[in-house]
């Protein structure tokens, strides 16, 4: 499938809870699963509590997704679940409608996870964009923008750094399995 100069459907997207990202994403690439942001979720489920609770509540979804594998994460999760559901229904339904896509990065490379778990290494390319166009109080043309927006990305790859366990790609693209962040070796029969 070659839509948008991809070769590969890809195996894994990471966004926010933005609904547009996600139909087209199901449009173009129906196989690609999906990882939510946790910045982004955390974000919201502490916006449905009271102040005084957000510094526990951010302490139990840090213990989730910092978890070592999946499991230990399910508990977690379970636990945070069992202390906020009655008082907080609106906060915990917030953080459950998305368990599955919230820990779709423990079956890739441990080695990936940091890039895997947010959005924010996305959206900081963009925020050099964003800033620009508000400081020169919008863009011209749309050729200038576009111009602007190339030129500003082209720039800001300059600071760049490879994927963290780049060399896992190939396996990743091959299907080879991982569980907990382990690239399984041995196929079940």
């Amino acid at each position: 499938m070659k839509r948008r100069g991809l070769s590969a459907e890809p195996k894994l997207a990471v966004g926010d809870g933005a609904l547009g990202f996600w139909k087209a994403l199901r449009e173009v690439f129906p196989n690609t699963r999906e990882q939510r942001c946790w910045v982004h979720k955390t974000a919201n489920v502490l916006d449905k509590l009271p102040k005084g609770k957000q510094p526990k509540a951010k302490r139990m979804i840090h213990d989730i997704w910092q978890a070592e594998t999946r499991e230990e994460a399910g508990a977690a999760f379970d636990a945070f679940v069992e202390d906020y559901e009655l008082k907080h229904p609106k906060a915990v339904e917030c953080l459950v409608k998305d368990r599955d896509e919230l820990l779709a990065f423990y079956d890739f490379p441990a080695e990936h996870w940091g890039h895997l778990r947010t959005t924010n290494p996305i959206e900081s390319v963009f925020a050099t964009v964003k800033h620009r166009q508000k400081k020169t109080r919008g863009n011209g043309s749309r050729a200038a923008c576009l111009a602007m927006v190339f030129k500003l990305a082209q720039s800001a790859s300059n600071k760049w750094r490879a994927l963290n366990g780049s060399a896992l790609l190939p396996d990743v693209i091959q299907g080879i399995p991982f569980i907990d962040g382990v690239k399984q070796t041995e196929v079940a029969a």
